[in-house]
């Protein structure tokens, strides 16, 4: 076997290997002995087949067999003598092979993966956040918890910020209805800010039974094209004004939450134990953002194609699985082009070789005791977390996901120790995202 490696790019590599054409031949011939031993056909009894009537009916599939084997086999073969590391299946592309031909020769196109020289992040300085929950923040989730239970009842004032308002509405542009300006018994609570400033802004003040004629400029940035930055004028009928009532802090509300005996104590402990599972996930993945922004920042690194393309499918094949379980109709033909990934894509990939990396160099292999801890942690939100914990290691690909976590902890505990930490406090609106 002769072999030529040739560099393409950066990282694509391209072997022409030359393999000796009687040893494909030979080996074509001892596959159509053996087959003509064994194979049926009518007319012959099994093993009666004479030789030529085989090779007639399968001398192409088996020469193409043959050919096919030759090639994966020697292609490892070089690919051990140059040692490389390949990405992905090769792109072979084979030259015709005449019944006279001295040598079987073959090309086959592929990509290697980069050298991975991860960058310092001594200088860098790392911002972790911290924060402690105590019963203020227990007070605020309270309220929350509150708010999202509020319940309307039936007012006959007028209708103000916090009230929720049913309506029907007619809208019209140019004297002509428009799609999407027509609604029956639509429900909207004033001052969450779901409808346009100028259309809510007339309902407040309205009662019950009451209409109202006013015009309405839609915003030239409007998601709607067709009346985007058009005025409108419309007719809204106000069927029902209702005042919101939020769930008294007792007995019924804890139960509500789950607390079995309406125990109001218990309730805040279970909601403090709660909130600090929480912050405690959210205070890490903004130490572990800022880390592996970091690691791309001082990592050059170009990203295999082969994988990027993967990466997208996979993140193509994800937003599917995610639309259908919201309840949205998704086919193959639903329009999630893999080029929408491709940013994302390369990211994820990059950090990927980046982690394999550390983990290899500074032995941050995930052991069994962590990824337990990270299983238990994350059953501990369940209801019956014993039996969360069987269920994940009742499944290699669940336990795998888990090991993933524990690697990254790794990594970022890592660079924790490596580069520069400035602890400083953050709000808990800040970090909750409440407005």
């Amino acid at each position: 076997m002769q072999a030529n490696l040739e560099t393409l790019s950066e990282l694509e590599r391209r072997l022409s290997v030359s393999l000796p054409a009687a040893d494909i031949v030979g080996e074509v011939e001892s596959r159509l002995k053996r087959l003509s031993r064994t194979v049926k056909m009518h007319g012959f009894r099994p093993g009666k087949v004479p030789l030529k009537v085989v090779t007639q009916h399968y001398g192409t599939q088996v020469r193409q067999e043959v050919l096919g084997d030759a090639m994966e086999r020697s292609f490892g073969e070089a690919v051990r003598q140059q040692n490389l590391k390949v990405v992905g299946y090769p792109r072979f592309e084979p030259k015709p092979l005449p019944e006279d031909a001295a040598e079987f020769e073959y090309s086959a196109t592929f990509e290697i993966y980069p050298e991975v020289a991860v960058g310092n992040i001594a200088d860098i300085t790392l911002e972790r956040p911290v924060l402690e929950v105590g019963e203020a923040e227990v007070d605020k989730t309270i309220k929350i918890m509150r708010h999202q239970r509020t319940q309307f009842e039936p007012v006959e004032r007028a209708a103000g910020n916090g009230d929720r308002v049913t309506l029907d509405f007619r809208g019209t542009i140019d004297g002509a209805e428009f799609p999407g300006g027509t609604g029956q018994d639509q429900a909207a609570v004033l001052g969450e800010g779901r409808l346009l400033p100028e259309f809510e802004g007339n309902l407040v003040g309205m009662k019950s039974g009451e209409s109202r004629t006013f015009n309405t400029c839609f915003p030239e940035d409007y998601r709607g094209r067709e009346v985007a930055g058009k005025s409108a004028r419309f007719e809204v009928s106000v069927k029902q004004v209702a005042a919101p009532r939020l769930p008294e802090v007792d007995g019924e509300f804890a139960k509500s939450l789950g607390v079995r005996d309406g125990d109001l104590a218990k309730m805040r402990a279970e909601i403090k134990g709660n909130l600090e599972r929480e912050v405690r996930t959210r205070l890490k993945n903004r130490v572990k953002e800022q880390v592996m922004q970091a690691l791309l920042d001082a990592t050059r690194l170009d990203a295999p194609r082969t994988l990027v393309e993967a990466e997208m499918r996979r993140m193509q094949a994800a937003a599917r699985q995610d639309l259908a379980a919201r309840g949205v109709k998704v086919t193959q033909d639903t329009p999630l082009p893999e080029e929408v990934f491709e940013k994302q894509a390369q990211r994820r990939v990059i950090l990927g070789l980046i982690l394999a990396e550390l983990v290899k160099t500074h032995e941050l292999h995930a052991k069994p005791d962590q990824v337990r801890a990270v299983v238990e942690e994350q059953a501990q939100t369940f209801e019956r977390p014993e039996e969360v914990v069987k269920w994940f290691y009742a499944s290699p690909e669940r336990l795998r996901d888990a090991e993933s976590m524990v690697l990254e902890d790794n990594v970022v505990k890592w660079a924790l120790g490596t580069a520069r930490v400035a602890d400083k406090s953050i709000a808990f609106d800040e970090l909750m995202g409440n407005p």
